[in-house]
């Protein structure tokens, strides 16, 4: 298990290293292309609650997707991490809204009630082809998923640097039903 772990930690250090690597022109046309993959997996999405990320690290910035998705009517949500080792909460949010600054760094909203989200976009470190993530660790979106019921629709934010063979998933491990990176949307082969 702790070669397992080990490779975990060697693999999230190269693939941030690999998006850091990204660079101006690149990085704005493999964004554009993983929004544009969003778009039309979404297209037919008018209502409802669609949890996403607060960007960090190099991830894929879906921040200008969520404000397209708001325009289609659906209602933007973002996580908030209550405690270590539990479920994230979500939280609606709209642009412009107060946010601060929790774990991580990581900005999400100080007002409204918990929200049960529809759908999830959720960031991806590194990936593999049956729709398993590697995140940054910590389990929060592995717990979460455990737990929403009805499941939501979850894909997988990211650029294609972070394809991996496998992740070596453990049983903890929740996979997508959707990737989508620049190259294009993929539905996870279980």
């Amino acid at each position: 298990m702790e070669e397992l772990r080990a490779w975990r930690r060697a693999q999230r250090s190269a693939i941030v290293a690999a998006r850091a690597g990204i660079e101006g022109g690149e990085r704005r046309r493999a964004s554009a292309a993983i929004e544009a993959h969003l778009a039309e997996l979404f297209a037919d999405r008018h209502d409802g609650i669609v949890a996403a990320y607060w960007p960090i690290h190099g991830e894929f910035d879906v921040l200008p997707f969520i404000e397209r998705l708001r325009a289609q009517g659906v209602t933007p949500a973002l996580p908030v991490v209550m405690a270590k080792d539990e479920p994230l909460e979500f939280r609606a949010w709209h642009a412009g809204e107060p946010l601060v600054r929790g774990v991580y760094g990581i900005a999400y909203p100080t007002a409204g009630p918990a929200v049960r989200p529809d759908a999830l976009i959720v960031p991806l470190l590194g990936f593999d082809e049956a729709g398993s993530r590697l995140g940054h660790g910590a389990g929060f979106y592995d717990r979460t998923l455990a737990v929403l019921q009805p499941k939501p629709l979850v894909v997988g934010a990211g650029f294609e640097c972070g394809r991996l063979a496998t992740i070596h998933p453990q049983p903890h491990d929740v996979p997508m039903d959707a990737i989508v990176t620049e190259a294009g949307v993929f539905r996870s082969a279980r």
